[in-house]
């Protein structure tokens, strides 16, 4: 179900067609309504933006699983073995692979595939890897509209997996229910690398490829990591985070993680935490595609246009200070409003 990303040169089709095709699940419709809400296209932003009002009403019944870690911890191994497991439940599972952009050719690896061999070629699970481009935090700007025609199109799991790079934490996290951090042992000291911020932000961790040799430093690094918490995540929502091992080959834990979110969405379910979180997460949205919009006006706008690479020389020979220059242009912008 992975298609390539060349639809721009295909004829659009109307707004409806896309919305029936969503909705009835057909995965062609659904990956071209995905390559509208990720174009950068006016003409296409603008009836993606008529796609998602006529899908709105039938999102928002999946459950949102954002999965990060730093590259070599697994997480595509992961995702393949946990998403297996997920198909075996009965789950519609589709995942969301960002795969990192070159800045300097715009290109992207797209490896996710070979990393997911199993669900690829499973029929019932849905695979779109997307491109982070420019963006940074490992999520691109159109992953939240992807969910929610995701969700549209009749999934009820959906795991985002971010790049990993450091900057993907607290934009994967305003978009999901349940934050999981994948994490390796035998590192030597267990604790490196772990950023306060991150582990406050996770509602679980997950030891990844804690087999054969590994096995005694991943039990013992589990110990260590809970520690850890204890010290610097306070409990949030009534849930404690908890910590747990994996295998993603043999493959080996995955029942424990899977009864971990069950019992997460029954707890934040029985109060109102889980509809508070969706709250702020579309609060969250739109402050967010204020951002990006005033943004593209900015560099599309013909005075900014003739007069950057003047400041950007000014800038470079420290002629003037970039604050100076960024709000210089920023007047420009707002004169020619």
């Amino acid at each position: 179900p992975i298609l390539n990303d060349h639809s721009e040169l295909k004829p659009r089709r109307p707004a409806e067609e896309y919305i029936k095709g969503v909705l009835a699940g057909n995965r062609v419709i659904l990956s071209q309504a995905i390559t509208l809400v990720e174009s950068r296209l006016e003409s296409d932003q603008d009836l993606a933006e008529l796609v998602l009002a006529g899908c709105m009403s039938h999102t928002g019944n999946s459950y949102r699983l954002g999965i990060t870690g730093v590259p070599g911890v697994g997480k595509s191994t992961f995702i393949n073995a946990f998403g297996m497991h997920l198909l075996d439940q009965n789950a519609k599972l589709a995942v969301l692979a960002v795969d990192p952009s070159s800045q300097r050719t715009h290109g992207s690896i797209l490896g996710d595939k070979t990393r997911m061999a199993d669900l690829s070629l499973d029929k019932r699970a849905f695979i779109r890897p997307s491109p982070a481009k420019e963006t940074l935090g490992g999520v691109t700007r159109s992953t939240r509209e992807t969910i929610l025609l995701c969700e549209a199109a009749g999934f009820n799991t959906i795991i985002v997996e971010t790049v990993g790079v450091g900057q993907s934490e607290t934009a994967v996290h305003s978009m999901v229910d349940f934050f999981l951090l994948l994490m390796l042992s035998g590192a030597g000291d267990e604790l490196q690398g772990i950023k306060k911020g991150i582990v406050e932000m996770a509602d679980g961790l997950v030891i990844n490829k804690a087999d054969g040799e590994n096995l005694l430093a991943a039990n013992k690094a589990q110990v260590e990591y809970q520690k850890a918490l204890h010290l610097l995540a306070p409990n949030r929502n009534n849930w404690s985070p908890m910590v747990l091992t994996c295998s993603s080959t043999l493959p080996s834990g995955m029942e424990e993680i899977h009864s971990m979110l069950e019992a997460y969405k029954t707890k934040m379910q029985t109060g109102s935490d889980w509809k508070e979180n969706r709250k702020r997460q579309a609060r969250q949205w739109m402050r967010d595609t204020i951002l990006n919009l005033l943004e593209d006006k900015f560099f599309k706008d013909k005075g900014v246009q003739n007069q950057l690479p003047e400041f950007d020389e000014q800038v470079v020979q420290g002629v003037i200070a970039p604050t100076s220059a960024a709000k210089s242009l920023i007047r420009l912008y707002l004169q020619g409003l």
